[in-house]
């Protein structure tokens, strides 16, 4: 039970951190990569990505619907606070399974403008999401703070 909130902290920060490089600095410069580059460079970044985002987003699910546990949470989270974590947790996933993979799966295959456009903008639910996450753990970990 203790380490819930740093396990959620960590893994969502790093990922709140992480999405806002990608969001603003990595995605927008794939309009920089040369069409006939474009594919294996796709490849590669989504690969090395893989290795990064993976891990911490499953620890980041498993902490969060461990929160949902009444004997695994503790005092500072409350039980619709924990709701609403995995409701954030939810929306990253689908977000990353319906829209960003299908995109980038489809740059795989050729340069597009239109599509990396489409992927930097429908991004912005993953960025907005991890944002909210990291006000959530964050307030937790004040709280808990408080009380210790």
């Amino acid at each position: 039970m203790r380490l819930l909130i740093p396990v959620q902290l960590c893994s969502t920060l790093a990922m709140f951190g992480l999405i806002w490089f990608i969001q603003v600095v990595h995605y927008p410069l794939f309009l920089q990569v040369t069409p006939s580059q474009f594919p294996v460079y796709e490849a590669a970044h989504a690969n090395r990505t893989t290795y990064v985002v993976a891990p911490l987003m499953l620890l980041e699910l498993a902490s969060a619907l461990l929160l949902l546990v009444p004997r695994m949470r503790p005092p500072q989270v409350s039980a619709p606070e924990a709701w609403i974590g995995v409701a954030l947790v939810a929306v990253l996933w689908g977000s990353t399974a319906f829209i960003q993979v299908p995109l980038h799966n489809r740059l795989h295959l050729a340069y597009s403008a239109p599509l990396i456009q489409r992927l930097v903008r429908t991004n912005w639910i993953r960025t907005v999401a991890w944002s909210a996450r990291a006000l959530l753990v964050l307030h937790w970990a004040y709280r808990g703070a408080l009380t210790t």
